[in-house]
Order: structure tokens, then sequence, then C-alpha cells
């Protein structure tokens, strides 16, 4: 599904964010990608959307050779990449039906698919009774899986989950978790990239470590899913 192979990116000449990083990520799994600011967690996602460009190593996601990739191609690799960000990105003026449904708007879905899909991923993020409530009247876990819900609603096989919980409380947080859990479920390919070390060990997945743009560590899970509490 994904793989990076000794892929390098250096900002300047004396700044390598990364450092020959291997990488492979199989299809369904879910992966948590730990490390100081800094570290080159960024870096690798916007790598595998396609924001950057490797100094040197190969990248291939869901078949597609980033090598051979043509310009024109990038916006149908994006649609495969559904990406969550800390600080939600949500239009203030749009409700969360609205805001899921203009994700779909601008991909030319029809009114008749919009009104089909919106509602079942409103559901699967548990906000169905939101659909008509604004940003302003969400709590920021509310918030976050909208902003999900809009990712997954064009149905990618990989969601990017980037520091997804850094500006919620532990309530909130575990919200979103359980949401990126259930997704991965449903089939969905899940990249995390957290801060937060009760997550990490709470989730037991695979961990992959980044430091100074080397893997130091790549663990697997002790056991699939949320430990109890």
């Amino acid at each position: 599904m994904i793989l990076l192979d000794r892929v390098t990116k250096n900002y300047s000449r004396k700044s390598s964010a990364l450092k020959g990083v291997s990488l492979h990520v199989e299809n369904k799994e879910f992966v948590v990608i730990v490390g100081q600011s800094g570290a080159g967690k960024s870096t690798i996602l916007k790598l595998l959307t396609r924001e950057e460009q490797p100094t040197s190593g190969k990248i291939i996601v869901g078949g597609i050779d980033y090598d051979k990739l043509k310009d024109r191609k990038i916006p149908y690799l994006r649609r495969k990449i559904g990406v969550v960000f800390q600080d939600f990105k949500l239009l203030s003026n749009k409700t969360s039906f609205e805001n899921v449904a203009y994700a779909l708007e601008i991909v030319g879905m029809s009114n008749k698919e919009i009104k089909h899909t919106v509602p079942r991923v409103l559901e699967i993020v548990g906000l169905s009774k939101k659909a008509k409530s604004y940003p302003s009247e969400l709590s920021g876990g509310e918030r976050q899986r909208v902003a999900i819900a809009r990712a997954i609603a064009r149905q990618p096989r990989i969601l990017i989950a980037d520091e997804p919980t850094g500006n919620l409380d532990p309530k909130h947080a575990w919200d979103v978790i359980q949401v990126l859990e259930r997704i991965n479920k449903y089939g969905t390919t899940v990249l995390l990239t957290t801060h937060n070390q009760d997550i990490v060990q709470r989730l037991n997945r695979r961990i992959v470590t980044i430091s100074d743009g080397v893997v130091v560590s790549d663990k697997a899970g002790r056991s699939k899913g949320l430990k109890a509490v």
C-alpha cells in the first residue's frame, strides 16, 4: 500500500528533514508515527500527498510510482488520500452537512450522490444529530469529527491524521481516536501522527518512531484496538 525506500529530503545542503527513511505500510494497517517536533513526521506526510518531492529514494503508494507521477495526475492521487489536520479547517459559515458536502461538490459529485453520501459519513463519525449545526455550535472533538467525515467522504484508501487530537482535551481526544479505529475497521489504511504518549500506549498499534530524520524504532502493537480503561 505505502512504500518509502531509502527516502531522503534535503531543504538545503545543511538541512536534511529525512535521511534514508524506509517504511512499508500494508493495506488496512493502522500505524502511529511518533517523534519530537522537527523529527521528520510532517515531511513524510507531505511527501505522501506530493506537497513535497524527495531529494532521493523511491515512494510508491497504492501502486502509483511517484517517480512516474505526472503533475496532472496529482489530484487523482490525492483523492485516494484523506487528510485530517490539528486545526480542523472547517468553513465557519457552513453546517456540518454543508462542510462535508462542499468537499464533494468541488470534485464534481452530483447532488443526488452528495445527499446519499453525507448522512452516511456523518453517521460513521457519530454526528448524525449534528448535521445542521455550525462549527461554533460544536465542541472541539465534534469539529474534528466533522473534519474526519469530510476527509473520508470520497472513500480514500488512506487516511492521514496529522496530530488530530493536539487541540483537544483527553475526553474529546479519545472520541476522535475511536472514530479513527472505526474507519480502519471499515478497511481504510490509517497513518496517525501524535505527541500524546497516553494515546500511543493505550492504542497498542504499530508504532514507528522518527528522530532527527531517521526511523529509530518500528514496533508492532501487542494487540489490536484500544486498551480497556
